[in-house]
């Protein structure tokens, strides 16, 4: 048959694999037409029907729908530019997909109740200019109108990337933990205490940053202080409530006198500055915080956060046993 000029439902059957049914139901589309019938009225093809059914049979395997297929073997529209349009296609659904099987094995993990699958896959399929304005409505909460800003009101120097270090970006690919350190996540940026608790720290750190004057040097957190000079306390097992650690609570005293101009120490007499200390450093400690920042390193897969919680906790124990009153403001 190679040499003869026309093949039969049957010869392009056996040729291409596909059934006598397919190529009829090919044919009468008008994607491979037949350039004669016999006769008896059998169809007859040309020596190019079989490419064309090649080429039918891979697009069709691709996912091409019939209209598609028929622009593409008649030439009114270039392979290359279906191909990748569909290949575009493709990689939402295939995101999709992994997606939902994300949330599917994040629930079978959890043994979430269906309010919390849907909420859980809601949020999940959320898009990305919609999980932006998620993040965006909570750190405006926490950082609006604090630091500097461009002339289009958007934050920049330091706030602006401290708002970038606590942004979530779920990648498109996540894995179950991602997605469910998304939802958690998301459900804590929405809690009224945890930002309140994020406002008054920002609050604070612009208060602080503001004395160091136009361009003066930043000063160090508080926090950091405390992380470097009670973090070696805790590791030694020193008792906050003991003598040893009177000269521990005045150094971060005395570097915290620099760094917030509030006067005081920690031995009697003015303090002001440990009992603005200990509320601030209540409000850091604040457990939901912590587990803002490990759910946001889970998210977007960074290396799980320091604990500043023991040094905290230390230096709070510390100040308790020293302080009373209410805090005063910073200056």
């Amino acid at each position: 048959m190679d040499g003869d000029a026309y093949y039969s439902i049957g010869d392009l059957a056996r040729r291409t694999g596909l059934t006598v049914k397919a190529i009829r139901f090919y044919s009468d589309q008008g994607i491979v037409p037949p350039i004669g019938r016999t006769p008896a009225g059998y169809r007859r093809y040309g020596v190019d029907a079989v490419a064309r059914l090649d080429l039918v049979r891979t697009l069709r395997e691709l996912g091409l729908d019939l209209p598609t297929v028929r622009r593409v073997v008649d030439r009114e529209v270039a392979l290359p530019e279906v191909a990748a349009a569909h290949a575009d296609a493709l990689a939402v659904q295939i995101r999709t997909l992994r997606l939902r099987r994300a949330v599917l094995t994040a629930v079978a993990r959890r043994g979430s109740t269906p309010e919390e699958m849907e909420l859980m896959h809601t949020l999940a399929r959320l898009s990305e200019d919609e999980r932006r304005r998620l993040v965006e409505d909570f750190l405006d909460a926490a950082f609006g109108g604090l630091g500097e800003t461009d002339a289009t009101g958007t934050a920049v120097g330091a706030f602006a990337g401290i708002r970038r270090s606590l942004t979530p970006e779920l990648p498109d690919d996540p894995e179950p933990e991602q997605v469910e350190a998304w939802v958690e996540l998301a459900e804590l940026s929405g809690d009224p205490g945890f930002r309140a608790v994020m406002r008054r720290v920002a609050e604070e750190h612009a208060e602080l940053a503001a004395g160091a004057g136009a361009g003066g040097v930043p000063r160090p957190h508080a926090v950091a202080v405390v992380r470097e000079k009670a973090g070696p306390a805790v590791a030694a097992g020193l008792d906050p409530a003991s003598e040893e650690a009177g000269a521990v609570l005045d150094a971060i005293v005395a570097r915290c006198a620099r760094i917030t101009g509030l006067p005081g120490d920690a031995r009697g007499g003015d303090d002001r500055l440990p009992r603005w200390l200990l509320a601030h450093l209540e409000a850091v400690n604040d457990p939901r915080r912590e587990r803002y920042l490990r759910l946001l390193a889970v998210v977007n897969g960074w290396p799980p956060p320091e604990s500043l919680t023991p040094p905290i906790d230390w230096t709070v124990r510390a100040l308790r046993a020293r302080t009373s009153g209410s805090p005063p403001a910073v200056r």
